[in-house]
C-alpha cells in the first residue's frame, strides 16, 4: 500500500477522522454478541475503534501505515488512561505479532488497495491473522454511490465478495453508510465474515 497517508495525516488532510468510534462497530458487536477476545483494527488511524474496543472489554491492537497516525493513537490511548497497542505497519508487508485474533475489522482499509489480486491478498492476510472461526468486520466504499468528488474508492458487492471468498463465509453483507461528521456521509459496505 503506498505510504500517502503518512502525508495526509502530517498534513491533517483526514475527512475520514471524525473522532468517534464508527456506529457499524458497535452495532454489529452489539448484534452479534462479538464476546471480548484479541481483537485488531487494520488502518487504524489515529485510533478510535481501538480504543472503543478497549473500552469494551477487548484486548484491542491498532496498525496503521502511518507512524504519526500511530503516535496520536498511542497518545490518545495514554489520556484516557486505556490499555491496548499501536503498531506502525503495512498490513499488506507485515505481520502483526499479536495474532492470532478472534476479531478483526477494517474501516476503510480493503477498498484502498488497488486491484483484485491485492484484494486477495489484503483478504488472505486477514485469515492469517485470525483464528479459526475468527470474525472480520469490513467497511468499504459502495459503488451503488455515483462517484464523489471527495470520498472513499468505491467497490461493488461483486468485488467485495470476490476478495473475500474462498477463505471468510459471509454471515452479513449490507447497505449502509459510514460513520462520519459529514451532513451526507458517504454509503458503505458493512461485512461480517468468519474464516473458514
Amino acid at each position: 500500500m503506498e505510504n500517502h497517508f503518512e502525508e495526509r495525516y502530517r498534513a491533517g488532510d483526514t475527512p475520514w477522522d471524525h473522532g468517534t468510534p464508527d456506529h457499524n462497530l458497535i452495532d454489529i458487536v452489539r448484534e452479534y454478541a462479538i464476546a471480548p477476545c484479541r481483537a485488531l483494527d487494520i488502518g487504524c488511524g489515529t485510533g478510535e475503534n481501538v480504543l472503543w474496543l478497549a473500552e469494551n472489554g477487548f484486548e484491542a491492537t491498532g496498525c496503521d501505515i502511518s507512524a504519526t497516525a500511530v503516535d496520536l493513537a498511542r497518545r490518545k490511548a495514554a489520556g484516557g488512561g486505556l490499555t491496548c497497542t499501536f503498531v506502525a505497519a503495512d498490513f499488506l508487508q507485515d505481520t502483526i505479532t499479536a495474532a492470532p485474533f478472534g476479531f478483526a475489522m477494517d474501516r476503510g482499509c480493503l477498498h484502498s488497495v488497488g486491484g483484485e489480486d491485492a484484494r486477495a491478498r489484503f483478504a488472505e492476510n486477514v485469515a492469517a491473522h485470525l483464528e479459526p472461526d475468527g470474525l472480520w468486520l469490513t467497511m468499504a466504499g459502495n459503488a451503488d454511490e455515483p462517484k464523489r468528488e471527495v470520498g472513499p474508492p468505491q467497490l461493488t458487492a461483486r468485488e467485495l465478495t470476490a476478495a473475500v471468498e474462498p477463505r471468510f463465509e459471509i454471515l452479513s453483507l449490507r447497505s449502509g453508510c459510514f460513520g462520519s461528521d459529514q451532513p451526507e456521509p458517504p454509503r458503505a459496505w458493512i461485512g461480517l465474515m468468519r474464516r473458514r
